[in-house]
């Protein structure tokens, strides 16, 4: 298994001087760069498999346990404050439990009644994609889980270290990260890990941009639980705009915080309107301001001429 192999490079590396130490470990992260950009097309196909199920309200399940859970039930937080994924559309199985993100759990990640157990209590089924994370391919937990979610209809995507690994076989979408030995034997919080996080979020960037959530480079999405961000939501509907000050806040204040119906109501649309094209288009602000350009633009017939109605 390549990820716990001891590599004859590093076998002195308690020896050397700091900074070499430094050098090393640094090179392990950039290959880890490297093993990520080498898995770009599988990064891609998945994402845009697990957006046509996310489209049809679906849940985005992240399984996996130790260091690669962590990171995965990381990546899964981030989503809820960052692009207002919907709490009720997100599981994070992490073994162990909650527990779990700060000690080792005895035999957590060997338990796979337990993991049976939990998709099935969360009755994961066909709308539903889960993502399972192991660096080496094959703990029980994530492993388990990800099998039962396939069996039940849900999609499944496998993030591993190790080639030909079990969760990348299983898995109708697998990604595989070529990092190779670690620079401490066995500690996959290292280049694997790196590998990990990496792609953990350029999956879930690039599902919520292509899901919406994202307008111009913006987080149109963010949730304003602080001063920061809630003045960071005011400056993109100003720079979105091209308004500032009372009428900002005011449209942010009538559109209960969202930053795509404030932009819709600076435009000169009423709430209610607001809403129904917003929903309508799945909420992408770009489909909507499009949308409404069309409804508001007069119709010319084949001469040129304005056929709209009073003009």
């Amino acid at each position: 298994m390549n990820t716990e192999e001891l590599s004859p490079r590093y076998a002195d590396i308690d020896l050397w001087q700091p900074a070499d130490i430094l050098d090393a470990m640094i090179e392990g992260q950039l290959a880890s760069v490297a093993a990520v950009r080498a898995a770009r097309a599988q990064i891609e196909h998945a994402a845009l498999a697990i957006e046509g199920r996310l489209r049809k309200q679906g849940r985005l399940v992240y399984a996996g346990a130790g260091t690669s859970g962590r990171l995965a039930v990381q990546d899964g937080a981030e989503l809820m404050p960052t692009f207002s994924w919907p709490q009720e559309r997100l599981l994070l199985l992490l073994a162990g439990g909650e527990a779990a993100m700060t000690q080792a759990i005895e035999g957590a990640e060997d338990d796979t009644e337990r993991a049976a157990a939990t998709i099935a209590e969360h009755n994961i089924g066909p709308d539903d994609v889960l993502i399972g994370v192991a660096a080496s391919g094959s703990t029980p937990f994530t492993l388990t889980c990800l099998r039962e979610a396939k069996r039940r209809g849900a999609l499944t995507v496998g993030i591993a270290n190790n080639p030909g690994a079990p969760l990348l076989t299983d898995a109708e979408y697998p990604i595989f990260l070529a990092t190779g030995p670690e620079p401490i034997a066995g500690s996959t919080r290292m280049n694997a890990g790196t590998a990990q996080r990496i792609t953990l979020n350029l999956l879930s960037t690039l599902i919520m941009i292509r899901l919406g959530r994202i307008y111009r480079g913006m987080m149109v999405e963010v949730q304003a639980c602080n001063a920061k961000l809630a003045k960071r939501r005011e400056r993109m509907v100003a720079h979105l705009t091209g308004q500032s000050g009372a009428p900002v806040r005011e449209a942010l204040d009538l559109a209960r915080g969202s930053v795509k119906l404030a932009v819709l109501l600076l435009q000169g649309y009423d709430l209610t309107e607001a809403e129904a094209v917003l929903d309508r288009v799945d909420g992408r602000l770009r489909a909507a301001l499009d949308h409404l350009a069309k409804m508001r633009s007069p119709s010319l017939d084949d001469s040129g001429e304005n056929t709209e109605r009073g003009s």
